[in-house]
């Protein structure tokens, strides 16, 4: 079982490591009381192998609690628990910065001088930033970059850095754009089924559907373009860090070429990667007569 320790400065970046490590699949709690750590690490040890990698943020905001974070620590080592500590750092200057943009309080200072608190935490943490395995100054670090950093340090061996999860959905624009989108494409522009009688009660998961849509010079063009684009963007997202791409696909009602393109899209991008999923959000709306949705 990995068992890391996330400490470090007040606005140092330790929610974001968390979510990091979240990400990477670890159990992640936030400001868990130094006296738990022992019974926690015997809770998710006696899961088997459900739980084998942990992360627990510790830090000052703890209290009085803080205090017996190395009594807590010893214990776990008796115990025969195996931990690291990530230390999360910045310059003063820096953290003043990123106080007075989010406009909190210090925890250690809340009716006095920011600087004056980030005094008071770093004498508090001195010993244990000695202590850790691994410490990262995120002072000139971005978001992404801190990312990167923490997933190089914790990775599993053969886990992906970055996983990128690409849902491709199809909508009908009369019911609304699904709100969660990251990109939409309107093709509504291709030749609509819904207006060949034969056509009408089938969806674009039929044959008669695809092969109409399909066959069409402009769809074939449309679809090798997005599929291009789609392909190149991909590869850019990971490098910046997202972790989800929502890519919409709406006609008017949802039930045929949006069905279809986005089929064929999803047929695409499944060649190269095996986290592609697909939702039909409309494609049953004309037909059960169903209200708006978001």
């Amino acid at each position: 079982m990995r068992f890391v320790i996330v400490t470090g400065l007040s606005g140092a970046g330790k929610t974001q490591a968390l979510r990091s490590l979240e990400d990477m699949g670890y159990f992640c709690v936030d400001n868990l009381p130094p006296t738990l750590i022992t019974k926690f690490a015997e809770a998710c040890f006696q899961t088997g192998d459900k739980i084998d990698r942990i992360a627990l943020v510790i830090d000052i905001r703890g209290g009085e609690f803080f205090n017996d974070l190395f009594k807590s620590l010893k214990e776990l080592k008796d115990a025969g628990y195996n931990y690291e500590i990530l230390f999360l750092d910045a310059s003063d200057e820096v953290l003043i910065k990123r106080y007075k943009e989010s406009r909190r309080k210090h925890p250690l200072a809340p009716q006095g001088r920011i600087l004056k608190g980030i005094e008071l935490e770093r004498m508090k943490l001195k010993e244990v930033k000695d202590r850790a395995d691994n410490i990262i100054d995120t002072s000139k670090l971005a978001t992404r970059e801190l990312r990167e950093t923490v997933t190089k340090i914790y990775e599993q061996e053969g886990q992906l850095e970055t996983q990128l999860m690409v849902t491709v959905l199809s909508f009908g624009f009369k019911y609304g754009i699904p709100v969660d989108s990251d990109l939409v494409f309107d093709v509504r522009f291709l030749p609509n089924p819904f207006y060949i009688p034969e056509l009408k009660p089938y969806s674009g998961n039929d044959s008669p559907v695809r092969d109409y849509v399909m066959g069409f010079e402009e769809t074939r063009v449309f679809i090798d373009k997005l599929h291009d684009i789609i392909d190149y963007l991909i590869p850019h997202y990971v490098k910046e860090g997202k972790r989800q791409l929502i890519i919409s696909v709406g006609c008017t009602g949802g039930r045929h070429r949006s069905v279809t393109i986005a089929n064929e899209l999803y047929d695409r991008l499944r060649k190269k990667s095996d986290t592609i999923n697909i939702e039909h959000r409309d494609i049953n709306e004309d037909v059960n007569k169903g209200g708006k949705k978001l």
